[in-house]
């Protein structure tokens, strides 16, 4: 049976099966996001980093990882969230994305959680003019909604990929 001949619950399975898998999961807020743990390389605790002039307002810099220069973004400004001060909690999450590595700063980071591809449900349709191409779905687990991020997709859009690619 093809994917496309499944209807309801079924369909919606189907349709979201190559999401399933290991998720990074963290919190903005009170919100839970997931990040598929392939691109995660390391978390490490906030450490100094370095204003880059002329950069939009959620890049907030680079940092010297190893010997590596490594851009950094804020999700909570990359994604309209009221700024928060940092907190012993705060950390980056150093992706491993093509072309170079980058770093996410996040209020915590939670746990690895495997999601299955019935716990996926497709991301909530509003009024059309919301911008939801950063999410892949929405996943319910142990009682709780995970907002699984296309993290490649929010990281391309935007100033930092003019920061990497000035390497």
């Amino acid at each position: 049976m093809s994917d496309e001949s499944l209807t309801g619950s079924e369909g919606q399975v189907a349709a979201y099966r190559h999401l399933a898998g290991k998720y990074l999961t963290f919190a903005l807020g009170v919100e839970e996001f997931g990040i598929n743990i392939s691109i995660v390389k390391e978390i490490i605790k906030l450490m100094d980093i370095t204003h880059i002039p002329q950069t939009p307002g959620y890049v907030k810099g680079v940092i010297n990882l190893r010997e590596r220069v490594i851009p950094v973004t804020d999700l909570r400004i990359k994604f309209g969230m009221p700024k928060e001060e940092y907190t012993h909690e705060t950390c980056i999450i150093v992706l491993e994305i093509p072309g170079a590595p980058a770093g996410i700063i996040v209020d915590t980071v939670s746990e690895v959680v495997d999601i299955k591809s019935d716990e996926i449900e497709p991301p909530p349709a509003f009024d059309g003019k919301t911008e939801l191409s950063n999410i892949q779905g929405m996943a319910k687990v142990k009682g709780r909604v995970i907002i699984l991020l296309d993290i490649l997709a929010a990281m391309s859009s935007g100033g930092i990929s003019k920061v990497t690619q000035e390497d």
